[in-house]
């Protein structure tokens, strides 16, 4: 049996799965299987796996139902004692599935265990930026807050997923918040404080639909607080104000001059959660709105070029 089940699910994803599985299979741990969902592609995915030559690898087809559903059907047939969760437009670093194995080897108390991440954009460059959460061990009031973690950073073990259950396939977005709230009820996370996973950003990911990210935090939020005692009740505001700071966020990647969503989500955020206007992320996201709203749309894209180039360039030199 392999240590490590990779699950990844793939939909029409052949523009970037190619370099996924290529971070898995270069990986310095090689006990593991992968096991691509395809969700019912349309594009060449079975021709493409068919002159694979890795029998780690196997492809599991079905019929178009969404992310989380491909996710749980990867987990039921998985093997692995340990099961990872790799979206197909992402990557990994060659060391990561080894230092996340040893963390859950040497812990027995740990049952999921998370990396940092490095935001790259469609062609696979840096944008010198990495996302960065120090918060592990009895966490469930932290990630109530807000979701530090994602995807496709976690190993996690089989048996806590027997024992909690899997993706809520009701879910069309922040399924896998809901799946770590509940996990970290009753587990302890750790987290690898390097960045050994690489997050896509372009055109075609999920979080860009604004309406659809919405509707999901929404959906998690009231359902974990229908549940939850008295005493923390007053979470959920600050849950509704950091996730509407989020989209406020992802809305200034639209082609809103005007940056009405931002400023709409921003106003949504603080009136759920005043204390946020004093918070870092506020005042950034405050400076890009005016920026945006300064210069026009071709103007802001070419900053923000000058910016990311210049981000990277401190970036690697502080590592050298």
């Amino acid at each position: 049996m392999p240590k490590v089940s990779v699950v990844i699910p793939a939909y029409n994803a052949m523009t970037y799965l190619p370099e996924t599985l290529s971070s898995v299979l270069r990986q310095s741990f090689t006990d593991f299987e992968v096991l691509i969902i395809d969700d019912g592609s349309t594009d060449n995915i079975g021709q493409w796996f068919a002159e694979l030559l890795d029998s780690r690898v196997k492809l599991i087809t079905q019929k178009n139902q969404g992310v989380s559903t491909a996710r749980n059907t990867g987990i039921t047939h998985t093997k692995g004692e340990y099961i990872a969760f790799l979206d197909a437009d992402d990557f990994w670093e060659p060391t990561k599935l080894e230092k996340q194995v040893n963390c859950l080897d040497n812990n027995p108390s740990i049952s999921l265990v998370y990396t940092w991440i490095t935001l790259v954009d469609e062609h696979s460059k840096s944008f010198g930026r990495t996302t960065k959460s120090h918060i592990e061990g009895n966490m469930w009031q932290q990630i109530l807050e807000y979701n530090p973690i994602q995807t496709s950073t976690v190993l996690v073990r089989r048996d806590c997923l027997e024992n909690i259950g899997l993706f809520d396939q009701n879910l069309s977005s922040a399924e896998d918040w809901d799946l770590w709230v509940r996990i970290t009820f009753r587990y302890l996370f750790a987290v690898i404080k390097e960045p050994l996973v690489y997050y896509r950003q372009h055109p075609n990911n999920t979080t860009r639909n604004l309406q659809a990210t919405e509707q999901g935090q929404a959906l998690v939020i009231e359902k974990v607080f229908d549940f939850l005692p008295p005493d923390v009740q007053y979470l959920k505001n600050r849950c509704y104000g950091r996730g509407n700071l989020y989209i406020a966020w992802k809305s200034l990647q639209t082609d809103d001059r005007e940056c009405k969503l931002a400023i709409h989500f921003q106003q949504q955020a603080i009136k759920r959660y005043p204390q946020l206007r004093y918070s870092f992320e506020y005042i950034r996201l405050s400076l890009a709105i005016v920026m945006k709203l300064c210069l026009k749309t071709d103007r802001y894209h070419q900053f923000l070029t000058v910016f990311y180039s210049l981000r990277r360039y401190i970036t690697f030199s502080n590592n050298d």
